[in-house]
Formats: structure tokens, C-alpha cells, sequence
């Protein structure tokens, strides 16, 4: 049964996070809230019971639209946000990609993909094991008297290395496995979260979003938008 949580909000100061993976929340609202202190970021599981969409994109743009989309329909509210991020390994001509969260064949079997991703990488010397972490945030906003909903896009990397055994306890997915070139012997596991949303593509992703939002007069007005640090914009 659908239903909408009378607990939401005002639609005009919620964003609908379309998202059922709480870090990807966390570093969502970490990053965001401090440049939206009017809005609010709502897990899409906080309003309703609905049913996850399919994400059968052929790019990280596809399944963040697809995700972003269905939460608005479905909510009803005015914004939502959404992010579809994966790895991308050289040597492996671009995978997991799209697939990296389900490439195992269960999504969000964490170790069956690290697992896989090591034998795949076994005998391959560390000059051909470069990776990136990709990640492509989309939010979308609905118009008042306005059909279609107006779209902003921010996309971001993380390049490195990857390792030989898994290391570190922090972190999600392939961090275990991702040695970042901006912290030299340390994991993405293995850094603090403040360490990691310095450098991480969504942190990246969402710098990108933030400075296309403030471009944005109006759509920065409606979203209470403060410019603390948005000049940084995308970090390199």
C-alpha cells in the first residue's frame, strides 16, 4: 500500500533523496544541507512504500534520471535528487560501470563484487590496475504550471588505484579495494568521512550540482541556496 508520510514536510523545502542506501544518504545530506540550510532531505523511504524502479540505463545520466523521475511522480513533492555511480576500471574497458553495484549478480553484495573484481584484476601488475569513481547526481524540479520538470546535472571522479586485498572498515562497495591518488597507502575504507567527502565523486558530483544551482538565480532563491563555498566548485 502506497501511502505519504504526513511527517514530509512543506513540498517547497523538501528534496526527495531516491536513494535506499543510507551512506550515499548520509554524504548527500552532509554535503548539500550546508548550501540548502532551508531545505530538507527526505529518504524517499520516509514517505512512502513505493517500489524501486527498474534502472536498465545505458549511462550513469540514464539511471539517475530514471530514479530522480519516479521519486517525483511518485511523491508528489516539487524536488528530487538522485545518484547513479559506479566504478570504472582500465583494464577492464570500463567495468563494472553501470552494473557495478549488481555485477556479482546480487545487488549490493559488497564482497561478491570486490571478490569478482579481484579475480578479474589477478596477475595484472599495479601500472595497469588505474580505476575512477564516477558519479552522476541529477535533481530534478517541478515548475509551477509546468508539465515537465526542470533538470540539473552535476557529474564528478575519483581516480586511483586498485589494491590486491581488501583494507579498511569505513566506507561502502569497492572502497576497500580503492586507493586514491590523493591519499597515497590509504583505502577509500580507510578514511575518516570528512577525508573521504573532500575527494569523493559524489562529493565532486554534488560541487558540480551546487555551482549549476547557484548559475541558477531562481532555482538558488527557491532552494534557499548560500554560496559559503560553492566557488570551490568542482575539485580536481
Amino acid at each position: 500500500m502506497v501511502y505519504i508520510c504526513s511527517s514530509a514536510g512543506d513540498p517547497a523545502h523538501t528534496i526527495v533523496v531516491a536513494t535506499g542506501n543510507l551512506h550515499k544518504l548520509v554524504e548527500i545530506r552532509e554535503i548539500l544541507s550546508r548550501r540548502m540550510p532551508g531545505m530538507q532531505f527526505v529518504p524517499i523511504a520516509d514517505l512512502g512504500d513505493f517500489a524501486d524502479p527498474a534502472e536498465d540505463g545505458e549511462t550513469f545520466h540514464d539511471n539517475a534520471l530514471i530514479k530522480a523521475q519516479a521519486a517525483l511522480e511518485e511523491t508528489g513533492m516539487n524536488f528530487a535528487i538522485a545518484d547513479d555511480s559506479g566504478l570504472c576500471v582500465d583494464e577492464l574497458r570500463g567495468a563494472p560501470g553501470v552494473y557495478s553495484a549488481r555485477w556479482a549478480g546480487v545487488h549490493g553484495d559488497d564482497e561478491a563484487n570486490n571478490a569478482k573484481l579481484l579475480r578479474k584484476l589477478d596477475g595484472v601488475p599495479d601500472e595497469r590496475r588505474h580505476a575512477r569513481f564516477h558519479s552522476t547526481v541529477v535533481m530534478l524540479y517541478r515548475k509551477k504550471h509546468e508539465e515537465q520538470p526542470e533538470l540539473i546535472e552535476g557529474s564528478g571522479d575519483c581516480l586511483g588505484i586498485i589494491g590486491h586485498e581488501p583494507r579498511g572498515k569505513r566506507g561502502f562497495g569497492y572502497d576497500p579495494l580503492f586507493f586514491p591518488v590523493e591519499t597515497p597507502g590509504k583505502t577509500m575504507a580507510e578514511l575518516s568521512l570528512d577525508e573521504k567527502n573532500e575527494i569523493s565523486h559524489r562529493r565532486r558530483a554534488l560541487d558540480d550540482l551546487a555551482v549549476k544551482i547557484r548559475k541558477n538565480g531562481r532555482l538558488a532563491e527557491e532552494c534557499f541556496f548560500e554560496d559559503a563555498d560553492a566557488e570551490k566548485g568542482f575539485r580536481n
